[in-house]
Parts: C-alpha cells; structure tokens; sequence
C-alpha cells in the first residue's frame, strides 16, 4: 500500500466538501429574489432578501477558503509524488 493513501483520501473528503458547498449555495440561491424591492409596507420581503445575502456571503466565504486549501495540498501532494518518483528513479 502507498504511504500516499491517506493523503489521496484526505484531498478527496476535501475535494467533497467543496462540491457539497457548490451544491448547497445552489440550493440556497434558488430562493434568492434578484427584484429590489424598495418601498415594501412589511418589511418581510426586504428583510428575507437580506438573510439570504448574508447566508449566501458566508457559503461564498467558506468556499473561496476551503477551494483554496483544497489546491494548494493538491498541489502540494502532487509534487511531493513526482519529486519522490523523481528521486527514487522510477
């Protein structure tokens, strides 16, 4: 077995994750109300178009920083795999 495994699994469950974030934002944007809506009496409309948002800029957060994690140890792990095949002359 590759000592690599664990990482390759680790990349992965990461690799997940932002593809449930992917899936997730979409969910919530499907809700979002593009109209702005000025003179609302109740306030309900404004007030729902502001928490998603704020739902949306937090899901957007998290998923700029997880995708970036995500890149960086994949390319990480990559060159750490072609640098040892490099040294061990395979």
């Amino acid at each position: 077995m590759s000592p690599y495994v664990p990482f390759v699994v680790l990349w992965a469950v990461l690799a997940l994750a932002v593809i449930s974030l992917i899936v997730y934002r979409r969910v919530v944007a499907a809700g979002e109300d593009d109209m702005i809506h000025i003179s609302d009496a109740a306030g309900s409309v404004t007030s729902q178009q502001v928490t998603v948002a704020q739902k949306l800029d937090q899901i957007d957060k998290w998923g700029k920083t997880l995708t970036v994690i995500t890149a960086v140890f994949g390319i990480v792990l990559v060159g750490i795999y072609v640098y040892q095949s490099w040294v061990s002359g395979v």
